[in-house]
Formats: structure tokens, C-alpha cells, sequence
């Protein structure tokens, strides 16, 4: 049986995101990603796989590599799709945080959230669409790479 999944992420080592919850949030959808995914990219030897994960020359770079850390294929997509969706979802999670430290309603904060879910989803989609033919990935592997190409977005 192949082993088409991620053992681990790198993203660039820079600058510490905007704030603690930010930082949960990356943290948070690095283990999730790491519990369980499905991460088949096409034509590649079986893995499984390293993923290094960075926004450079305003192109999103999925850098695989096998579990050796042995380098096998770069993938760069334009990030100009995701820019709306990644805009949006910043605003949501900002609107988020803000009703929660200011003691909003429960009503409140659960229509947000599910905003957030909504554009969350959305941005996945997009994900799947961007790397179709090039990389399989399922339904939460891609919702939580995503989670982290818009905390990869906030550093820069």
C-alpha cells in the first residue's frame, strides 16, 4: 500500500504571525494536516512526503519533497486567485477575534464563524481546482493547507 500522505510541513522561518491567535490557528492546522491527510502529487515516486510551504515572488510554492528531505518537484501557482478569498478571510478572522475579546453573543460569533467556514471551504475548492492534475488532495487536507497559505500571506 503507498503511503500518499504528509509527515512533514516547513513553512519559512520568519517573523512570528501578527498575533497569538493567528499563531494558534497556523500551529493548530499543522498538526491536524500532519494527523491525517492525502497528499498524492502526479508522476512522483510513492511517499510519503515533506512539504515546504512559501509565498516567494508572489507565487504560493509547494516544494515536495520526499521523506528524506530529498528535493522532487517544485510547484508554483500565482497567488492572484486566492488574494479575494485570503482578503476576506482575514477580515473574518479579525471579526471573529474582535467579538470574542469584546464578549459578543454567542449568535454573533457563531454567524461569523460560519463566514469563516464558508470562505475556508471556498478557498479549499479553489485549492483543489489550482493543483488538479498535479496534486490529489482531499476535501480537509486541502482546508487546512489553506489555513496556512493565509497564515503564509499575513508574514508577508
Amino acid at each position: 500500500m503507498l503511503d500518499q500522505r504528509l509527515v512533514r510541513i516547513c513553512l519559512p522561518d520568519t517573523a512570528p504571525l501578527p498575533n497569538p491567535y493567528a499563531e494558534a490557528d497556523r500551529a493548530q492546522a499543522v498538526t491536524d494536516l500532519l494527523a491525517g491527510n492525502r497528499f498524492d502529487p502526479a508522476g512522483l515516486p510513492p511517499g510519503p512526503y515533506v512539504l515546504h510551504l512559501e509565498v516567494r515572488d508572489g507565487r504560493l510554492v509547494f516544494d515536495i519533497h520526499d521523506a528524506r528531505d530529498m528535493p522532487l518537484r517544485i510547484i508554483a501557482l500565482a497567488l492572484g486567485p486566492f488574494r479575494r478569498l485570503i482578503k476576506d478571510y482575514h477580515l473574518v478572522v479579525a471579526s471573529h477575534e474582535q467579538a470574542v475579546t469584546e464578549g459578543g453573543s454567542e449568535a454573533r460569533i457563531q454567524a461569523i464563524d460560519m463566514g469563516r467556514r464558508g470562505l475556508h471551504n471556498e478557498g479549499a475548492e479553489l485549492l483543489c481546482q489550482r493543483l488538479d492534475g498535479r496534486v490529489t488532495l482531499d476535501f480537509e487536507t486541502s482546508r487546512r493547507l489553506f489555513t496556512l497559505v493565509c497564515a503564509l500571506h499575513q508574514r508577508i
